[in-house]
């Protein structure tokens, strides 16, 4: 019977293991969401600017409803085994900065404590209960009602930033500093925009105290992280000779940029290879149109035409080329990123997606498209078709995606969208025949989702049937 990962001692000298004492190290971090992108990243970077300066950093985290993961990284005592893949080989890396794992009870009273200086979140987009229309905070959305009829109990991420930052106020603890690392454009902004609208709600000083003395920086976050797999399980345990269920699988390529705005300190993420900048914008930007706009386009794409991972999508010559078009047209999108030449910035984004040795689906990279299309495809579309310059790769990817809106194989086998959106989506197409022309009007008039310059472009939305029609007869879009 194989050893359960509990402990770093007797790991074999291939392993990487932690370069400091667990035993003393304290927590600083509280971080929302311990899935496998926050092991591949986060706590990765926290392990190694642990090891190279210090401090008391580790990492306590918990789901806010789900339990699975913290229930084993809680039996392995906070270790997992990262997993880092290319061509080439395979290597483990045992990481050590995740002290503890809490069921969400425990949330609260652990965000009051002094010691938690640093609250991270990856939660996805849905998380965020935006407006569509507005971006403000849905004071409508269930879980923001249930937390403010109830503000002693809150179940949402903002409701307990909310609560934890008043009970530390109330009780002279300074506050920490909330650490969006979810998917978003400008997402320090966007979650300091609905944690002060849901303050403002509750308690109108309140809101004026967090908004002057709470600062939420913005980062960007770039790893392929796919979901982790038997195989991922079995390698983890080959190579470390432990077993070990929260093993997550990555690339070698990470890239960390964060807004040097904290309350109380920070770990030296730099010494991990993170970008302390004074301004994101230009790199999450770079990163939400040019990957994240591809990885969206490829998924489509390959989905539609039975591939099951992005590698073997990049592997077909038509989707390989549609992404290529789609990364330069992305980059001409853009202006000029301090320290990043494009052109190669592109080509490594198109060899990271074809990586043979990530497992990476499209089925999961699909989820959600309501909500990623806007600022990866829409808006620069949108912008392109203003100013005159390259728009059709857009177009592309947005039949892409109504074609996988469609929720049948070419087989007609029914899927689930896994999105937000997905019964507005159902209810626009139910009596809406099965053409390009109607199917891409019922979801370019979706209320909230194209900008107006798409809605009303007869040339978008002719491009936009054009590709559909393409893709409905079977061919690559």
């Amino acid at each position: 019977m194989t050893t359960p990962l509990t402990t770093t001692k007797g790991l074999p000298d291939t392993v990487e293991a932690p370069g400091y004492d667990r035993a003393s190290l304290r927590p600083g971090i509280f971080h929302l969401g311990p899935g496998a992108f926050m092991r591949a990243h986060l706590a990765a970077y926290t392990d190694t600017a642990i090891a190279h300066a210090g401090g008391d950093w580790g990492i306590e985290t918990a789901g806010l409803r789900s339990r699975d993961t913290v229930d084993i990284l809680s039996a392995q005592n906070g270790l997992y085994t990262l997993l880092v893949r290319d061509a080439e080989a395979t290597q483990a890396r045992v990481v050590g900065s995740i002290v503890a794992a809490h069921p969400p009870s425990a949330i609260l009273a652990r965000l009051v404590d002094p010691a938690i200086r640093i609250v991270s979140l990856t939660l996805t987009e849905k998380a965020y209960p935006r407006d569509a229309a507005t971006g403000d905070l849905d004071a409508g959305h269930p879980d923001v009602a249930a937390d403010l009829a109830e503000p002693d109990n809150p179940r949402s991420a903002g409701g307990l930033i909310v609560e934890a930052l008043a009970r530390r106020r109330a009780a002279g603890i300074a506050p920490f500093t909330p650490l969006s690392c979810d998917n978003l454009p400008e997402n320090g902004a966007v979650l300091r925009r609905l944690v002060v609208g849901f303050a403002a709600l509750r308690d109108s000083d309140l809101a004026a105290w967090i908004d002057a003395n709470v600062p939420f920086p913005s980062t960007m976050v770039d790893r392929i992280t796919p979901a982790s797999t038997d195989t991922t399980y079995a390698d983890a345990q080959h190579l470390t000779g432990r077993q070990d269920k929260a093993a997550v699988e990555t690339e070698p390529f990470a890239q960390w940029v964060i807004e040097d705005r904290f309350a109380s300190g920070r770990p030296d993420w730099e010494a991990a290879g993170a970008l302390m900048v004074a301004d994101v914008s230009p790199y999450e930007k770079m990163k939400l149109r040019m990957l994240n706009g591809t990885h969206s386009l490829v998924a489509y794409l390959g989905f539609v035409a039975g591939h099951e991972f992005m590698r073997d999508a990049m592997a077909d010559p038509a989707i390989a080329a549609a992404a290529r078009a789609h990364l330069a047209c992305a980059a001409a999108t853009l202006d000029p990123v301090p320290g990043v030449d494009l052109s190669p910035y592109a080509d490594d984004l198109a060899a990271r997606i074809a990586n043979r040795a990530i497992a990476h689906r499209t089925y999961q990279i699909a989820m959600d498209g309501t909500q990623k299309l806007p600022p990866r495809i829409f808006e620069p579309a949108a912008e392109m078709l203003e100013s005159g310059g390259e728009w059709r790769p857009f177009a592309r990817a947005t039949a892409a995606w109504m074609r996988y809106a469609l929720g049948v194989d070419a087989q007609g086998t029914p899927y689930a969208l896994r999105d937000p959106r997905e019964t507005d989506i159902a209810a626009a197409l139910a009596q809406t025949p099965r053409t390009a022309d109607t199917i891409a009007a019922a979801l370019i008039d979706l209320p909230g989702l194209f900008p107006q310059p798409l809605r009303a472009s007869p040339d978008w939305r002719r491009e936009v049937a054009t590709r559909l029609d393409e893709l409905l007869r079977g061919g690559a879009g």
